[in-house]
């Protein structure tokens, strides 16, 4: 029963994350998390890597890797930090941090705020992606904030760009520390079909949805994720 609703948690993060560049660990680990805690960070960054590197190569072409460097040089202390937190936290805030972070996330999605993505903002953005991601996996809000009123094409690639080295920087951090093994590896696999599918049914789907009731129905979800993570962590 637990492997079902990892399975079908996955799917629809991945769903949400092909048709709007960031959705999948929103969505999924607040919940894994209660399923079974060993699913985050790790599992779930795993099946948010897969997804990244199909997601880079269908929408390589807007691609801008000099616009990511400031991003990716962020994420690198960013990512340390967060792997200092895992080795200090409890499980009971650290799920109370995963159903914050992701309300966060809502936040974000739901602000007016026009943001330029600068040289400096970009860093900052990647540092506190790299602290979120590598501690709960949820490392898309700060990017997204920068990047979300930009062309929807040039947000999913990019994005997916950024999230293919974060992923790989967090799980190189999270091994030393125990949160990245063999075990791990073994949660993610069947995972992996189910970040697949949901990549191909987004991608055959999702020209038959608007954008906005595509963004209006993840921020349901996302927001009731991690409302359910708050206040199981509360209880």
């Amino acid at each position: 029963m637990d492997m079902l609703i990892a399975i079908a948690l996955v799917f629809v993060g991945a769903f949400v994350q092909t048709a709007t560049g960031f959705g999948l660990a929103v969505i999924a680990a607040p919940v894994l998390f209660f399923v079974n805690a060993d699913y985050v960070p790790a599992p779930v960054t795993v099946c948010a890597l897969a997804l990244s590197l199909i997601n880079t190569w269908v929408f390589r072409e807007g691609v801008s890797l000099k616009g990511l460097q400031a991003a990716v040089v962020g994420r690198i202390p960013g990512s340390l930090a967060g792997a200092g937190l895992l080795l200090w936290i409890d499980k009971d805030s650290l799920a109370l941090w995963i159903g914050l972070s992701v309300l966060f996330a809502v936040g974000v999605s739901l602000t007016s705020l026009r943001w330029h993505p600068t040289h400096n903002r970009m860093m900052a953005a990647g540092f506190l992606s790299g602290f979120m991601g590598t501690s709960t996996s949820i490392g898309g809000p700060p990017m997204a904030l920068l990047w979300q009123h930009q062309d929807l094409a040039l947000i999913r690639a990019n994005l997916a760009a950024f999230f293919v080295v974060s992923c790989l920087i967090s799980l190189v951090i999270l091994a030393p520390i125990g949160h990245f093994g063999w075990y791990h590896i073994k949660l993610s696999l069947p995972l992996l079909p189910a970040t697949l599918a949901g990549f191909w049914i987004a991608r055959k789907t999702m020209h038959r949805l608007s954008a906005r009731s595509i963004r209006a129905g993840s921020l349901v979800l996302c927001a009731g994720s991690g409302l359910y993570a708050v206040i199981s962590a509360l209880m």
